[in-house]
């Protein structure tokens, strides 16, 4: 495909918007304005950490002093400190769950399958969650939000009982241009759920069960500098916005086992470097997978119980470590700083966001 076709295809995923018009919820809010530059009294962050052993099981009982956070490899001064163990006791707000399910990326024979899991969740515990949480549901018309935030299994099931499949309009014979469409709405419906749970306090755990979305990679689509550009603030823009809302991101596959040898659910890994600069950017860059595990969260595929790993996600906010920190000045606009947390004990593993774009 030549370098003007490429550049047609950026523009066609990413300036649909009209078009794609959501029903209800957070994005029925009028367009949101660009995230704020990172400036002055704004370069106050928060971390949220999740810290484990070689097993897996999260570690309790750090204490600021085993905290070393380097900010483009130089250690950078902790401003505060604080840890949530015993999840709901101890975290102020709470922590908020988020599930949503992808109507648009996902067959319809498999959302049914999705549904029965969600609900096994659900109804777990009768039906008592650990802490609030609510629905949202992405079809080819927008998104749909659930009723209320809530620790009631129950009230969240009769939401979820109640949303119809969706009829799609975006169909997968349509080819590429079909999977144009989709990762434009995908990718504007992360942005706007970021933009819409901004206003609010507290740590959120966005579960997004789905495939993910098309990653419109490979040699065939060339971007040219204009496209690339663009591309590039977008990929500032919703890492920018990610972490000033506090989402941590999951991708759950609901396609289990079936999806266990697929070269599609290893190949966002070709994309998890950060993009420091426009001519680096690729629309693989923009993938689900890519965006949880830049977050801190989880990228979970090839396993049938897909309520487990809702669970698995969901105890992330059982256990966790906030801290804060000023980010630096960049030399210019939008330069990338890698974020790393080193533990003062041995054999334990760090999952926190990866990085920042900082501004002069």
């Amino acid at each position: 495909m030549s370098t003007r076709c490429g550049s047609w295809i950026f523009v066609f995923c990413f300036s649909l918007v009209s078009g794609l018009a959501p029903q209800n919820g957070p994005a029925a809010q009028s367009e949101p304005a660009a995230s704020a530059p990172l400036g002055g009294a704004d370069r106050r962050m928060t971390l949220d950490v999740v810290v484990t052993d070689k097993s897996g099981t999260a570690v309790s009982g750090l204490q600021q002093q085993d905290f070393t956070l380097l900010d483009n490899k130089q250690p950078s001064k902790i401003v505060s400190f604080h840890a949530v163990e015993g999840g709901a006791a101890t975290a102020d707000p709470p922590v908020e769950i988020i599930l949503l399910v992808d109507e648009v990326n996902t067959t319809i024979s498999k959302l049914a399958f999705e549904r029965n899991e969600i609900e096994k969740f659900l109804r777990q515990n009768d039906a008592k969650l650990a802490r609030p949480a609510s629905m949202v549901f992405l079809s080819d018309s927008g998104i749909t939000v659930g009723n209320t935030s809530t620790r009631n299994g129950n009230a969240i099931i009769a939401d979820l009982e109640q949303k119809k499949l969706g009829l799609r309009t975006i169909g997968k014979s349509q080819g590429f241009y079909g999977a144009g469409d989709r990762l434009h709405l995908s990718v504007r419906t992360l942005e706007r759920l970021a933009d819409y749970n901004a206003a609010k306090p507290g740590r959120k755990l966005l579960i997004w069960i789905s495939p993910g979305w098309p990653l419109l990679s490979g040699p065939e689509v060339a971007l040219n500098p204009k496209g690339r550009q663009e591309l590039f603030n977008s990929i500032v823009a919703i890492s920018d916005r990610l972490r000033r809302a506090r989402i941590t991101l999951y991708a759950v596959d609901p396609l289990g086992s079936e999806d266990e040898d697929r070269t599609r659910t290893y190949f966002y890994e070709n994309f998890l470097k950060p993009v420091r600069k426009a001519g680096q950017a690729d629309l693989g860059n923009l993938a689900l997978q890519v965006l949880a595990a830049q977050s801190g969260g989880r990228v979970l595929y090839a396993s049938n119980d897909v309520a487990g790993e809702i669970a698995a996600c969901d105890a992330d906010a059982n256990t966790f470590y906030v801290l804060s920190f000023d980010g630096l000045r960049g030399d210019g606009p939008n330069e990338y700083h890698g974020l790393e947390i080193e533990i003062d004990k041995p054999g334990l593993k760090v999952r926190t966001r990866s990085g920042y774009y900082a501004q002069p």
